[in-house]
């Protein structure tokens, strides 16, 4: 693990996240409450399947945090990996 992988660094790129949430309004719920955390500025719904967000900070916000706050509501979070080319 690097600290990449382990937190949400600010930034124009943010971190991508997979989630089984599959209504809207369960998606809205996860963004709603993910804008609580110190930290997180913006939180973006990627229409398609499977269904992601993508998450922006103004300060390093660390993956377990944002895990467990979504955990909270019943869905399960997987942040994607970046995979060389």
């Amino acid at each position: 693990m690097s600290y990449i992988s382990e937190n949400v660094i600010p930034g124009n790129y943010g971190k991508i996240f997979g989630t089984d949430a599959k209504e809207l309004k369960d998606l809205e719920l996860i963004q709603k409450e993910l804008m609580k955390l110190d930290g997180i500025k913006e939180v973006i719904l990627i229409e398609g399947f499977p269904k992601e967000f993508k998450v922006h900070t103004s300060k390093a916000v660390q993956v377990t945090d944002i895990e467990k706050k979504v955990s909270a509501l019943g869905f399960h979070l997987v942040p994607k990996s970046f995979f060389s080319l």
